[in-house]
């Protein structure tokens, strides 16, 4: 199903789905192993937007049709780009994945084939990240005369340590999905078939939670990291105590002593 955009846009590189508080962003270039070019940035980002705006979607996924989940950007259209065509493209990058960083809604990643260069850094933006087990997930600009341009230089060393996140930023070489796993870069490995049956039962799972307490907590972790403990504590300290004037505290706390299910309203 295509959704139109707000704007009255058909978009014509995703295909977006809302069903059971899950909005759905599949990425639909399977002929160029679904590359990220500027057109479909641009569609990214109104999509978030609207999944966003959306107070009846509780988390997104995000995916790819095909045997990529995003192979990387689209280097016929990088090619011959000038400093200043580069700069916006990778300020365009940089816009588009700090929307899914800041947005309301957890993100999960289903890597279901190649997650190279721009692909790596779609990843990492996201909350949770399940792989195919055939999945490959990389950087491999190096290779190419170039470094990472969408963050993968800045979340890399974030999620995986400096030392892990230099030698593979440096020698450009591709892990398959167990030794992502490995060293924390996704949070679980399934079979191919089964990829997103596992992911589509996580959102459901999440879905079930308070949606003010899942942006509390992907904010509180977003910010915290960087920056120093003590501030970070208030922080928590902060979110926590609003917490309190919300109807799904009061709602979850007395279903828990009333021992039933709590449903929560996101208010």
């Amino acid at each position: 199903m295509i959704i139109v955009g707000d704007l009255g846009m058909a978009f014509k590189n995703i295909v977006v789905e809302k069903k059971d508080g899950i909005g759905t962003i599949k990425i639909n270039r399977p002929n160029v192993l679904n590359a990220l070019n500027k057109d479909t940035i641009i569609e990214l980002s109104k999509a978030v937007e609207e999944l966003e705006k959306d107070k009846n979607i509780k988390v997104a996924i995000l995916t790819g049709e095909g045997k990529a989940f995003i192979a990387g950007a689209d280097i016929k259209q990088m090619s011959n780009m000038t400093p200043l065509e580069a700069k916006e493209f990778a300020e365009m990058g940089h816009g588009m994945l700090t929307k899914i960083e800041n947005s309301r809604l957890p993100f999960i990643a289903a890597i279901n084939g190649f997650a190279l260069g721009g692909g790596c850094e779609v990843l990492m933006a996201c909350d949770v990240c399940i792989a195919s087990a055939s999945a490959k997930i990389g950087q491999p600009e190096i290779n190419l005369g170039i470094h990472p341009g969408f963050g993968g230089t800045q979340r890399l060393p974030r999620l995986v340590g400096r030392m892990k996140a230099k030698e593979l930023l440096l020698t450009g070489r591709n892990l398959d999905a167990n030794e992502a796993h490995s060293i924390g870069l996704v949070n679980m490995v399934v079979e191919d078939e089964k990829l997103m049956e596992e992911v589509k039962k996580l959102a459901g799972k999440i879905a079930s939670k308070s949606p003010v307490q899942t942006a509390f907590i992907k904010a509180l972790v977003n910010k915290g990291i960087d920056i120093d403990l003590n501030s970070a504590r208030s922080l928590e300290i902060s979110y926590f105590s609003s917490g309190f004037s919300t109807h799904d505290q009061k709602e979850g706390m007395k279903a828990f002593l009333e021992k039933r299910k709590p449903v929560f309203k996101g208010k």
